[in-house]
């Protein structure tokens, strides 16, 4: 069976999404509006389901922007799918929001989205059996030979337990494909802890090729860029909630083991975008955890914030805040409506603005978008 991109029409509004609604003091439509005289534009995506995280952003060749996320009751419960919404190019308004892979009895989990050489598109995430954690994941893929408007039944792409993905797939120099990931052994009786990998593709995807991030243990959700001068390099989130981690390597399989970088890190997310100019544009909470009882805790998932590199990574400026969060509110709590703006996602679009989604208090996705200008504006500003 092929799943269509448009069979999912969303009815009228339930309860909760006119609650989130006013709670979030803007429309969930889809629609970009600017803010100020700045340039800036920015909305909430239409909410099919209670709860919403983990947005990935896939710009198309036909100019077409593709948002993909995961949204149900809570993460790890049974029947969270896989959702998408689309800005057709030259237009300000997402499309509804569609359902494109559920599945009871199954969670899924951290959608990404890749086109291959000949146009077909790619969706992976995860799957792991409701309520279970994460060590008995693996990684599904769907494709679609249309644009995205409609997608193949999910097959099984990596089937390691504890299999784990985040951040985009990259096409190395000599056609190989490298995907960033990771092995969970949340939920398992294991003392191995979550540890990053790579692998890579020689033959579009049919085989995979592992290469682990050495003296790795606790950094996960390698987000990586390349450079012709420099090769890789990978910025880490750490379970330890200290700082983001960095490794480097020549030829995208033979890494070092990751260094903390200056900046923060709160056990969430992060994501790197390697700008048309070589610039490398970061987004992450700028916080990390507190020391309780000696024992180092989870950090608040706000301020999402932007930073950029000039020298791959190893320093950064032009840090600030995208968004604060409510001040005072410092809810965690396990439902919708949570003070939590995190992971992020970056794209910049054929009209050459930089897009931005990211979780909005696990209510729905917000996505801002931004001229590159501004980013030249900081970059000269650093030069003075």
């Amino acid at each position: 069976m092929v799943v269509s991109a448009q069979s999912s029409a969303r009815s009228a509004p339930a309860d909760w999404q006119r609650t989130y609604a006013a709670d979030i003091g803007h429309p969930l439509d889809g629609l970009m509006r600017a803010v100020g005289t700045s340039g800036v534009r920015e909305t909430w995506l239409a909410p099919i389901f209670p709860s919403s995280h983990a947005s990935s952003l896939l710009p198309l060749r036909d100019g077409d922007l593709l948002c993909f996320w995961f949204s149900g009751t809570w993460e790890g419960d049974s029947g969270v799918g896989i959702v998408m919404s689309r800005l057709r190019a030259g237009a300000s308004q997402w499309t509804t929001p569609v359902l494109l892979d559920r599945h009871a009895g199954e969670s899924y989990q951290n959608p990404v989205g890749f086109q291959a050489p000949d146009g077909t598109i790619w969706l992976l995430h995860t799957t792991q059996p409701a309520g279970k954690g994460e060590a008995q994941s693996r990684v599904l893929v769907l494709r679609s030979t249309d644009n995205g408007e409609s997608w193949s039944e999910p097959t099984v792409l990596m089937d390691t337990p504890g299999s784990f993905i985040r951040n985009p797939m990259l096409i190395m120099p000599n056609g190989d494909w490298m995907l960033p990931m990771y092995y969970s052994t949340a939920g398992s009786s294991v003392t191995v802890n979550d540890h990053p990998s790579i692998a890579i593709s020689a033959d579009h995807g049919k085989t995979w090729k592992r290469c682990d991030i050495p003296a790795a243990s606790e950094y996960v959700q390698p987000s990586v860029t390349f450079d012709l001068a420099h090769g890789y390099a990978a910025l880490l989130r750490s379970r330890r909630a200290d700082h983001i981690y960095r490794s480097t390597s020549q030829d995208g399989c033979h890494w070092s083991a990751p260094v903390a970088t200056e900046l923060p890190n709160n056990n969430a997310a992060i994501q790197t975008l390697r700008l048309e100019d070589g610039t490398i544009l970061l987004a992450f909470n700028n916080t990390s955890a507190h020391v309780v009882n000696g024992k180092r805790q989870t950090g608040p998932r706000k301020p999402l914030s932007l930073a950029l590199s000039t020298d791959d990574g190893l320093t950064w400026h032009g840090i600030r805040d995208v968004e604060t969060g409510r001040p005072g509110v410092t809810d965690a709590s396990k439902a919708p409506g949570r003070e939590e703006y995190s992971y992020p996602a970056l794209a910049q679009g054929h009209d050459g603005r930089i897009y931005l989604s990211y979780t909005f208090r696990r209510q729905t996705i917000k996505i801002v978008s931004f001229p590159q200008s501004r980013l030249r504006a900081e970059r000269a500003a650093r030069r003075d």
